[in-house]
């Protein structure tokens, strides 16, 4: 016991002394002033000039380090929202778990939170240890304590141009590695939602996850069965749209975390081409994202589960239905099993439906349906669908590649385009299914003859 206290003591006689954050210079963590947003900067100095502190924080920070180009600037004061939000004239506090203000200019919106104090005992949290309210202010070491990786702790200071790193982030991303603050187990409790950050995280940067970091994740991968759909679903987004999609989900695979995602995603895989249609549609998401284009949710769910549609539509056809009430029943069995655990919200379950119901359409091309469907809101989203399924050799590339024309030509073109078709012989896969011919009911013998009467008749 005495040897026990000796130990102890000359421990902390001789433990390093605690230092402060580092603070990075511009000649060292690269980034250029000219990148960040000008709004960021203006948050930041109309709280400087109002004596707060203020920085530009988080993903933000690690993007223009590592070059990439961020989605969006935040902001970290000591402020609360009450004092933030006079000084701006379009601002608002939202939030119940934890109260921040977003300060508005145009199409632009910077999340402006007050530094807040790590997890504490005496916090609301479930059966499973998540964090239900973290409604609590902290100082800016603290805050930097509660976030979740160390690349994500790091704060830019536009006056001076420099990084403050209290956890060394900044060499962690010249490693590309992720690394989590604390406990990983804790902070996996407090939010199972950062397993699958570290995923994202580590595909995005082309990294890896630090070995401590990664340990645990197998184990604790049913908490996130816990987290609310909609926030899962607003996280499988990132993973989807992240540039790095099929490699987040093969890491998720690998570490237990697509149960509570995409719980077809296996059914998927393991059907004959699923894994082609599926590596197909998320190339083509990747690629957009990294060419800064736009990437439609809609329609890469539909893409994503799509496979399982086209699957039990055929059985359904197999067993008499007719096809456009088989692909309805087929959807709707699909979508009402997916989002039990992930909560696709409606207007986006709505666009799923119109691209999957043009596909049959696509067979046949007849004048009057054809100019119907140029009129549908959805119609080049499914004629890019239509080209996917074709590089997955589901539909006839040059039929296809006829109807992509057409979406890309003006009205003139379009209508020369039809005309064309009209003139040609009709190939006979085109042409509508054949009417049953009705039977003309048999005309009755008059009861009155040409020159009688009924009786004469008979």
């Amino acid at each position: 016991m005495i040897t026990e206290t000796i130990k102890k003591f000359v421990g902390r006689l001789f433990a390093p002394a605690a230092r402060g954050p580092l603070r990075i210079g511009r000649d060292k963590h690269g980034i250029d002033r000219r990148n960040v947003s000008r709004h960021a900067i203006k948050v930041c100095e109309v709280l400087r000039q109002h004596g707060y502190e203020a920085y530009i924080v988080g993903g933000a920070v690690r993007d223009l380090i590592v070059g990439l180009e961020p989605k969006d600037f935040d902001v970290a004061t000591n402020a609360t929202p009450e004092q933030i939000r006079p000084l701006f004239r379009r601002a608002r506090i939202i939030g119940r778990r934890f109260q921040l203000v977003h300060v508005v200019f145009g199409q632009e919106i910077i999340e402006t939170s007050t530094f807040r104090a790590p997890a504490s005992d005496d916090q609301e949290t479930d059966e499973h240890g998540r964090i239900l309210r973290d409604n609590v202010f902290g100082s800016h070491e603290e805050d930097a304590a509660r976030r979740d990786f160390t690349m994500n702790a790091l704060y830019y200071d536009p006056h001076n141009e420099e990084v403050i790193d209290f956890h060394d982030g900044v060499a962690d991303l010249k490693k590309r590695q992720i690394r989590i603050i604390g406990d990983p187990a804790k902070r996996y409790r407090e939010d199972p939602v950062r397993m699958l950050r570290a995923v994202r995280f580590a595909a995005k940067l082309n990294g890896t996850i630090d070995p401590a970091t990664r340990q645990p994740i197998r184990t604790m991968a049913n908490l996130i069965e816990n987290v609310p759909a909609s926030r899962l679903f607003d996280e499988m987004l990132k993973l989807l749209t992240c540039g790095h999609a099929m490699d987040c989900l093969r890491q998720l695979r690998a570490d237990g975390l697509h149960n509570g995602l995409l719980p077809l995603l296996d059914v998927v895989l393991e059907q004959p081409g699923g894994e082609n249609f599926v590596e197909l549609a998320l190339e083509r998401t990747d690629a957009r994202v990294r060419a800064g284009k736009t990437i439609s949710p809609s329609f890469l769910f539909a893409a994503l589960l799509w496979q399982q549609v086209d699957v039990r539509w055929k059985q359904l056809r197999a067993q008499g239905e007719h096809t456009i009430p088989a692909l309805s029943q087929a959807a709707d069995s699909v979508l009402d099993e997916q989002t039990e655990k992930l909560a696709i919200q409606r207007r986006f379950s709505s666009d799923m439906r119109e691209i999957w119901f043009m596909q049959p359409r696509f067979e046949r091309r007849m004048g009057k349906t054809i100019f119907r469907m140029i009129e549908q809101p959805r119609f080049r989203a499914a004629c890019d669908f239509l080209q996917l399924r074709a590089a997955a050799g589901e539909f006839d590339s040059v039929l296809a590649q006829w109807w992509m024309d057409l979406a890309n030509a003006d009205d003139a073109t379009r209508a020369d385009m039809i005309e064309a078709l009209g003139r040609q012989p009709r190939d006979p896969a085109e042409a509508p299914a054949p009417a049953a011919r009705k039977r003309r009911p048999r005309r009755r013998p008059s009861s009155r003859g040409a020159g009688g009467s009924a009786d004469s008749a008979e």
